[in-house]
C-alpha cells in the first residue's frame, strides 16, 4: 500500500495532472474547460479516478493511526462525493447553465473539504506534537496563500491553480500519511 501511495502522490498524479493540461494555456483555461472537450472527458475522468482513489487511500491510511473527531471523519467522503459529482456533471455554461454552476459548486466545496480535513488532521496532531507538525501547518498555509495568489493573478480559478493545489494537496497529504503512521 506504501509502495502505491508514494506512485501516486510522487509521480503518476503530478505526471498525469501536468499532462492533462498539455497544448492549453495554464491561465487562460482550467481543468473544467478542457475535462469538457470531448477528446478529454475520459481523460478527466481517469484524473478524478486517480486523485480519488488516491485521497481514498490517504483517508485510510491517517484514520488507522489518527483518532478523527466525527466532523473530520466525515470531510473526505464528502470530498470525494462531490469530486464525483464535479466530474460527472458537464461544464457546458452557454448550453447547460445550471449544470455548469453546479458544476464549479461540487468542484469548489471538494477541495474546500478536502483542506479542511489536512488542517483538522494537522491541527489535531500539532496538539500532541507542536514542534513536529508546526511545518506541515504552515505548509498548509503556504499553499493556501499561493492558490490565493494564482487565482488572483489569473482572475479565475486557471489549470495553474488545479495543477498547483492538486500536486501540493497531494503531496502534502502523503508525508501527512507518513508522519502520522511513524
Amino acid at each position: 500500500m506504501q509502495i502505491t501511495m508514494n506512485i501516486l502522490a510522487y509521480f503518476l498524479i503530478p505526471a498525469y495532472t501536468v499532462l492533462f493540461t498539455q497544448g492549453y494555456g495554464w491561465f487562460t483555461t482550467n481543468f473544467s474547460v478542457i475535462g469538457n472537450i470531448m477528446d478529454k472527458k475520459l481523460a478527466f475522468l481517469t484524473w478524478g479516478v486517480m486523485v480519488g482513489l488516491y485521497f481514498y487511500l490517504v483517508y485510510r491510511s491517517i484514520s488507522k493511526h489518527v483518532s478523527l473527531k466525527p466532523l473530520t471523519a466525515r470531510l473526505i467522503p464528502a470530498a470525494l462525493l462531490l469530486l464525483f459529482f464535479a466530474i460527472t456533471t458537464p461544464y457546458l455554461p452557454d448550453e447547460l447553465p445550471l449544470k455548469s454552476f453546479l458544476h464549479i459548486v461540487f468542484a469548489f466545496v471538494s477541495t474546500v473539504l478536502l483542506l479542511a480535513f489536512l488542517l483538522s488532521v494537522c491541527w489535531q496532531q500539532y496538539q500532541l506534537a507542536p514542534q513536529v507538525y508546526r511545518l506541515y501547518l504552515a505548509a498548509l498555509a503556504v499553499i493556501v496563500v499561493i492558490s490565493a495568489a494564482l487565482l488572483a493573478l489569473a482572475g479565475i480559478v486557471s489549470s495553474a491553480l488545479e495543477i498547483f493545489i492538486t500536486i501540493t494537496s497531494v503531496i502534502l497529504s502523503r508525508r501527512l500519511a507518513k508522519r502520522v503512521a511513524d
